[in-house]
């Protein structure tokens, strides 16, 4: 009751004018009823507001009583609000009410509140932390009191009295559960540069001891604080955090723990992480100074260690801002350059040893941009439109280029992709799966490759057309949704490229047997293109039903297994007999059939590619056999003589056709007899056996055999005069009737080669049917002749070009198995015909080449199984085994003694060019499957044992036989040297090479030996010693630096060209045998030069590294003295690596190099040499400010380059220049100008140019070390002559010799006025110039 009566009394006196009865009241409470009776009004409610403002209106602040309970009222309400006794609103309304007051308190009770709070944060003693928003505004008081205050023993004016109250208050321990009200309350606070980076580095330190769910609502007020400033270091912070998070949560993954508890923490991280990103993305669109920040720190990342930096955060939060217009152009840039560098980095450091032991490996960008792309699942929304965007940037980007007269050919997956082919392979990656993951975007995706596979038809498009077949194969059922886009752009198949529309119609294969509707729609394209005017359009149509014709099996066909289909890989996921009844499938083939028969009377292309499709058509639908084989032989009766004793058997004049003066081929019978050979053997192999009961089916088969042995005799008994192609017949480009031979001529080359096939494959090594292949040959042989000795006269070649040959590579391997390796006692007669001719055996081999050639050229080869990369493999190896046994068997040397007379390249020669291309072929498009190749080459002595062979030693065991081979080589006589053999044995050794462990004995071996052949053997063929040099360097550098390496070869060039001062007497330095007086200059000089530039490039971008760890490092001085210390090794590394370079240049400006490639490229390299040295002294100017020294190796350097370098340089100038002048000399008294003066004049010319950039270099050199030795208080020019002034050096013996020279010369024009009054003009004009 009397607390009511006295809170009533306090109440009523408030209300009178003057306050002095109400103050008189309250100065006769003690502290204690005046506490009790704010809490009593407090818990109460309905009148505290009023009654606090009552105590406020009786305590002024003028007097020291009225003020201390003023004080001790903030203090009582403040722990009332913190106690939670009270109702929301009425807690709010006292806040609210100290709020207002607190401006009027004197200065030191500020401070003495301000204390309370910071102890009560440091005690704990906080509840709800609802009185921290009367915090800043006492701060805010404290800081516009103009008068010093007390604070602890000193006197500080507010602004330092605040700064004070901030550190304590950064450096108290916080409650985890008020971080995010504390960092919120600093954001109303006016705070110095200096006390928000207390504050921020308070905050980020509280990361780590936060749950993960509490982390974005602070990040969230950190962004809001950031605006301050310091938004650096709150980005660097946030990025660093959750890039520990995730690398933690990578292990914790890759350990042993439960893995539905690792996923469960996955899902929460990725949640958090999405929203933190979310809150950055927006606080970016208010503040863009905080985005250009973000991109400032990315790429600050790329020039030193960017694994704190470019983490899979920062890369999804990159892609998040690309929603953002102003910053979207700016980060697709970036992330482009980040990617290919990434790339660059990579294959770098994977080609140099040297640069392996500096840099530890680290991970590439493009792992982490897939990581984002999982990640993404996750509800990562904001992030999954910048990744199609990045994917379609990528593979725009550096995808293949168009090259004239070129094939874009994929290589495998290897390091003989460029970064820029590793870059589009991303793009795709990035795309396929996002395509997976998330459903919303798939339209997009599948719009955008689409519309540039129709769009850009003139450019390659290959990238996209394996990237959509990709996503067909993975979800042909997911696609369906999107069906209505593939069938739109069927429209396009008639205006499109048939390698696209190929390409097109491989990828949609599953979609078209999970989709009746797209099939029709297919079909109703198909056969309106099958009549377009464009010759394309109906090649296009003739594709695509071929195409149907192997994928819908008629029932009854024999299955996959019968018979080995490439494109059943595409059928993943799809079968086609629970989708389609093979009845129906039956009439719709026969239709295609139909409509392809049609074709046989249009243009032998579209023929062409109906002959060429009709096989696999045959081999993957079997039922078609009838049809497709009545159809091949109605059609070769028109073109085949039936009476058996007319010669020729074929009707050649029928296959041509004349319109006017254009004669072009109208029936490719070549390619026909072809198909019907291999459509033969296929059916007498897989068909018949199966076929016995019915002997009616077998009619057609019959006849055909039939034909195929008549014109097999007929051809042998026909002479070339039969088909009016003899030695005398005219095959000119020029004529109709020259055109018509080529023509007829290929058609029976044509002929004679699938005659031979095919009577080898029936023959069963009978002799009579071997004599028959041998009589097919020579015909085809002297044809083969006439043709190159006609083309050899003719100006054009033209007629000239090899055609693909008709053998299959099955064939052709068999082939030579039977003629090199059958050693059955029942061929042995048979055989021996074919053996007995040289020539044949050559053209088995070069048919193997051609082959080969054909493969690397367009990624597959002619005939049968031609498209099936696992039997070319298989073809591949079989090939590999005879050529290497007859190489290894019987040696070059042996034939050419056996067989001197005989023109072109011996079968050994040919056997070897056969094995490198082979490798080449390997490495290019089936490096996964090298070790297979090599243990298919090797031959187990043991069969029961089983031991693992791995790949370097297998590789190894090939080396020895080909190192063998070299060896004999080079000890034969100089003048029976085979230089040819040695190249491509050097060449081969270097494919093996590859293969080699560089960590394992066989590769230390491979190095010495090669070492030793170089340093022993001296020969004087260029292309050899460059193979061998070049072989020499891909070792070395795959285990330590070539520079001493390259500092002995300079020794040797000197040595044998001698020095630019004739006087000089040089001493022949004989490190290397291989460099003499003929290879030094150019080969070697411009090998040894290449290699010097490499290293180069390697310390430059050591450098770059160097300077952006530095860059980063100085953040932290603590950091950066020991970070300095680690690194130390790669700054002694580099200038070890300038200083042996430097030896090398020294001995190289000394060396009289003949005018043209060696001294242009010697000057550029210089040029680049003395450019990094100039930014190793930058990079020590940088460094310096860390206050450290000049490492003594360093002023060494500057010392070499002072005393061995430079002044060398200048006189190697000064020796080009009265080069230069000598031959302007020449020329000027009046010699006959020939071209080689012309030429040597430009060559001349061309170094010179080069001189300037190289004294810019030097001089920018030296500009940079005074700079250097002015903050070091080192010397560094002591060593270093000054450059003279070149511009204005007046020597006067020359001056006196070229004005004598001028007065002769004006003489002897005066003279010549009289002799000659027409030519005089044009003369005196040459002369006077």
């Amino acid at each position: 009751m009397m607390c009511a009566a006295m809170d009533q009394n306090i109440l009523s006196l408030s209300t009178e004018k003057t306050a002095d009865r109400l103050q008189e009241f309250l100065q006769t409470l003690k502290e204690d009823d005046l506490a009790t009776l704010l809490q009593h009004q407090a818990i109460k409610g309905k009148t505290a507001g009023a009654f606090l403002r009552a105590i406020f209106k009786g305590s002024p602040c003028s007097e020291k009583a009225g003020a201390r309970r003023r004080l001790k009222t903030y203090t009582c309400c403040i722990q009332l609000v913190e106690s939670g006794d009270l109702q929301k609103e009425v807690a709010s309304e006292i806040i609210g009410l100290l709020m207002l007051e607190a401006h009027n308190f004197p200065g030191p009770l500020l401070v003495e509140l301000a204390n309370e709070f910071v102890g009560a944060i440091k005690e704990g003693n906080l509840m709800n932390g609802k009185s921290l928003e009367l915090l800043p505004i006492v701060l805010t008081a404290v800081v516009t009191e103009k008068e010093n205050l007390v604070y602890g023993k000193d006197e500080l004016s507010g602004e330092e009295c605040k700064k004070h109250l901030i550190k304590t208050l950064c450096s108290v321990r916080w409650d985890r559960q008020y971080v995010v009200q504390f960092t919120s309350m600093f954001k109303d606070i006016p705070l110095t540069a200096e006390e928000a980076e207390f504050v921020v580095e308070k905050v980020l330190k509280m990361f780590s001891k936060l749950n993960l769910q509490e982390v974005p609502p602070l990040v969230y007020q950190l962004l809001v604080l950031a605006s301050k400033g310091n938004r650096k270091r709150v980005l660097e912070g946030i990025i660093a955090f959750f890039n520990k998070l995730d690398k933690q949560h990578n292990e914790e993954q890759s350990g042993n723990e439960l893995l539905d508890l690792v996923t469960m923490q996955s899902g929460e991280l990725r949640h958090v992480e999405g929203t933190v990103i979310l809150h950055i993305v927006f606080a970016i669109k208010l503040d863009c100074e905080l985005g250009r920040e973000l991109l400032k720190h990315v790429k600050a990342g790329l020039q030193g260690d960017f694994s704190n930096n470019i983490c899979p955060f920062s890369i999804a939060l990159l892609l998040s801002i690309t929603r953002i217009q102003r910053f979207q152009e700016q980060v697709f840039d970036l992330l482009k350059t980040s990617v290919v560098k990434s790339f660059k980095d990579l294959q770098l450091l994977q080609g140099s040893k040297f640069l392996q032991n500096l840099v530890p490996h680290r991970s590439c960008v493009s792992t982490m941009i897939l990581d984002v792309v999982k990640n993404s699942v996750h509800s990562w929304d904001h992030v999954t439109q910048g990744l199609v965007e990045l994917g379609f940037i990528l593979m725009d980007s550096y995808g293949p280029k168009k090259i004239p007269d070129g094939n874009n050919i994929e290589t495998s997956s290897g390091l003989s992709r460029t970064p820029q082919q590793h870059a589009c392979k991303l793009g795709a990656n990035i795309l396929l799966e996002t395509f997976k993951i998330h459903e919303m975007i798939r339209q997009e995706i599948l719009e955008q490759i689409l519309n540039r596979v129709v769009s850009r038809a003139s450019s390659p498009i290959s990238h996209y057309l394996d990237l959509f077949s990709n996503i067909t194969m993975c979800s042909p059922l997911v696609l369906q949704s999107c069906s209505s886009k593939v069938t739109e752009t069927f429209d396009y198949l008639s205006f499109l490229p048939l390698q696209t529309v190929q390409g097109l119609l491989k990828a949609v294969q599953p979609l078209l047997k999970v989709s009746m509707s797209m099939r029709d729609s297919l079909i109703l394209v198909l056969r309106k293109a099958m009549f377009a005017s464009r010759l394309d359009a109906r090649k296009a149509a003739v594709a695509g039903f071929l195409l149907l014709l192997k994928n819908f099996k008629v029932l009854g066909s024999l299955s996959s297994s019968q018979c080995s289909q490439h494109i059943g890989v595409s059928q993943v996921h799809v079968d086609v007999h629970s989708h389609y009844n093979s009845v129906a499938n039956e009439t719709f083939c026969l239709e295609i059939m139909d409509s392809l028969r049609r074709c046989l009377g249009q243009q032998a292309d579209v023929r062409l590619m109906l002959y060429e499709g009709f096989y696999d058509v045959l081999r993957r639908n079997s039922q078609l056999a009838n049809s497709i084989m009545h159809t091949l032989l109605s059609q070769l009766k028109q073109y085949y003589e039936p009476q058996p004793d007319v010669l020729p058997p074929l009707k050649l004049e029928a296959c041509i056709s004349t319109k006017g003066d254009q004669i072009s081929l109208q029936e490719p019978l070549d390619h026909l007899l072809c198909c019907i050979q291999h459509c033969l053997a296929w059916y007498k192999t897989r068909v018949l056996p199966l076929q016995q009961e019915e002997e009616e089916e077998e009619g057609f088969y019959q006849d055909l055999d039939d034909m195929m042995e008549s014109i097999t005799s007929r051809m042998i008994k026909s002479e070339l005069e039969d088909f009016e192609l003899d030695k005398s017949a005219d095959f000119s480009q020029s004529t109709g009737i020259g055109i018509k031979n080529n023509i007829c001529a290929s058609l029976v080359m044509g002929v004679c080669e699938v005659l031979i096939e095919y009577n080898f494959s029936i023959g069963n090594f009978s002799k009579n049917k071997f004599e028959e292949v041998l009589s097919l040959f020579l015909c085809y042989k002297k044809l083969s002749d006439i043709l190159n000795e006609k083309a050899g006269k003719g100006k054009t070649k033209t007629a000239n070009k090899t055609h693909d040959s008709f053998l299959s590579m099955n064939f052709v391997s068999d082939l030579l198995t039977a003629l090199f390796r059958d050693n059955t006692q029942s061929h042995e007669e048979s055989l021996s015909v074919l053996r007995s001719n040289n020539d044949f055996m050559r053209y088995a081999v070069s048919m193997a080449l051609q082959k080969i050639q054909q493969l690397k050229k367009t990624g597959h080869v002619s005939g049968p199984g031609g498209q099936n990369p696992e039997k070319i493999f298989q073809n591949l190896c079989n090939i590999t085994r005879v050529l290497l046994w007859r190489y290894t068997s019987i040696p070059t040397s042996v034939e050419e003694e056996s067989g001197k007379k005989e023109k072109g390249k011996s079968i050994s020669l040919l056997c070897l060019e056969g094995l490198q291309k082979i490798f080449g072929a390997m490495q290019q498009f089936y490096e996964p499957r090298i070790p297979l190749f090599l243990q298919a080459l090797d031959v187990p002595d043991n069969k029961g044992e089983e031991v693992e062979v791995t790949v370097t030693q297998r590789a190894a065991f090939q080396i020895r036989q080909f190192q063998r081979s070299l060896l004999n080589l080079l000890s034969s006589q100089e003048e029976d040297f085979n230089s040819k053999e040695a190249v491509l044995l050097v060449s081969f050794l270097s494919s093996l090479s590859k293969l080699l462990e560089p960590s394992s004995p066989e590769f230390v071996q491979m190095l010495s030996w090669t070492s030793k052949i170089c340093k022993e053997n001296s020969r004087e063929d260029a292309s050899f010693c460059k193979g061998l040099m070049n072989l020499l360097f891909s070792l070395h550098v795959l285990c330590k630096s070539p520079v001493v390496l390259l500092r002995d070869l300079s020794q040797d060039i000197h040595g044998h060209l001698g020095d630019i001062d004739e006087d000089v007497e040089m001493e022949e330095t004989n490190h290397f045998a291989m460099v003499n007086l003929r290879t030094a200059a150019p080969t070697v000089c411009l090998l040894v030069l290449s290699q010097a530039e490499k290293v180069l490039e390697e310390v430059d971008w050591l450098i770059t590294k160097r300077k952006g760890q530095v860059s980063q490092e100085t953040t932290s001085e603590e950091a950066s003295s020991q970070a300095t210390l680690a690194n130390h090794p790669i700054e002694k590394a580099i200038i070890m690596e300038l200083g042996t370079l430097l030896t090398f240049f020294h001995e190289l400006v000394q060396t009289a190099l003949p005018s043209g490639s060696c001294v242009d490229t010697l000057l550029k390299d210089l040029c680049k040499m003395y450019t990094i040295l100039t930014a190793l002294v930058r990079y020590y100017l940088q460094v310096y400010q860390s206050s450290r020294g000049i490492p003594k190796i360093m002023e060494k350097l500057v010392k070499l380059s002072g005393s061995h370098l430079t002044p060398l340089c200048y006189s190697f100038i000064s020796y080009i220049q009265n080069k230069t002048q000598s031959l302007k000399h020449t020329e000027g008294k009046k010699v006959k100008k020939t071209a080689a003066v012309a030429m040597a004049m430009a060559r001349v010319l061309r170094e010179t140019k080069a001189i300037p950039n190289l004294i810019f270099a030097i001089e920018q050199y030296e500009k940079f070390l005074i700079h250097l030795s002015k903050r070091s208080k080192v010397n560094l020019m002591q060593h270093m002559k000054l450059s003279t002034s070149r511009d204005f050096k007046i020597k006067g013996n020359i001056l006196d010799m070229v004005l004598q020279e001028e007065e002769e010369e004006n003489e002897e024009d005066a003279a010549s006025e009289h002799e000659g009054q027409n030519e005089e003009p044009a003369k005196k004009k040459k002369k006077k110039k």
